[in-house]
């Protein structure tokens, strides 16, 4: 039986897990845990892994490679797929699900405003690396997209943030107490706001914190972002104990005391060996070995 790596999965109340598909099999998870050694190598080249959506994946028809240094492991046809049917893409407009305005601070002046469904409850959130959050309002579709353009003009925040400019951050975060303070400011000015959408509910602010779900309460161990990969090779190997993860990031720390940085999004479509003397549980027997040009 072969599985293919999907990346990492947060689950709400719970920390990270490493997806898997099975064609045949459907889906399951690895969960991975703080003080894990990590250790695989990718092989059997990169693989489109076909569309999710509705909690079924439709595989790729033509089992199409896709290079190694994408962050999405789709090809162009199932990428169009997935967008025509995104609401991240602002291709839908007629959503009858309820949604959140959220505001989420990643790093000391990183604010960004965005939205997501009322009942996917903080898991974008966790998706993105969110060290803290909190919520806006709630409402019909149009009305948060409304809400989501008024407050980026008038707060001056975006839509979006760098992975690298995230990660580059979390080994100097301020005080619980200042990110809190932070969001605070923002969200007083926010629901003051004229303008705001009569279909849309203002919430109350109430900060929720990451820190200690992504490993970061007590600092980043081995410091910074150290080195990160950017592609995985046939036959590259992976390998130090798991100390932080956020977002789509493991924070390793190797052997030698270097941190580096594996962006998960790299790892789908991918077999991942195991390799001898690793802890974590994969379903999966083989793994690549690490090759100069990795980082």
């Amino acid at each position: 039986m072969t599985w293919w790596c999907t990346g990492v999965r947060w689950r709400v109340g719970g920390g990270p897990a490493l997806g898997w598909y099975g064609e045949g099999k459907g889906e399951r998870e690895s969960p991975l845990a703080f003080g894990d050694v990590l250790a695989f190598r990718a092989v059997g080249g990169r693989r489109c892994l076909g569309v999710w959506r509705g909690g079924r994946r439709t595989p790729c028809p033509a089992g199409e490679a896709v290079p190694g240094r994408g962050t999405r492991a789709q090809c162009a046809e199932c990428a169009g797929i997935d967008r025509a049917h995104s609401v991240a893409a602002d291709t839908v407009a007629d959503d009858p699900r309820p949604y959140h305005v959220y505001l989420a601070w990643f790093g000391d002046g990183m604010v960004k405003v965005g939205i997501t469904g009322v009942g996917r409850g903080s898991a974008r959130l966790l998706e993105q690396g969110a060290v803290a959050f909190t919520w806006l309002g709630r409402g019909p579709l149009m009305a948060a997209r409304r809400a989501e353009e008024l407050l980026r003009s008038a707060l001056g925040v975006p839509d979006r943030i760098p992975y690298a400019r995230k990660r580059a951050v979390r080994a100097v975060l301020p005080p619980a107490g200042e990110r809190a303070g932070e969001l605070e400011r923002a969200h007083a000015t926010a629901v003051a706001l004229d303008g705001w959408p009569e279909s849309l509910e203002r919430l109350p602010c109430e900060v929720v914190d990451h820190a200690e779900v992504f490993g970061l309460a007590d600092g980043l161990r081995g410091g910074g972002a150290g080195c990160v990969v950017s592609e995985l090779v046939e036959g590259g190997v992976v390998a130090g104990t798991l100390v932080a993860a956020a977002g789509p990031d493991l924070h390793l720390l190797e052997a030698g005391g270097r941190g580096l940085v594996v962006d998960c999004r790299l790892l789908g479509g991918w077999r991942l060996e195991r390799v001898s003397g690793a802890v974590t549980a994969v379903p999966v027997k083989e793994v690549p070995a690490m090759q100069g040009g990795l980082f």
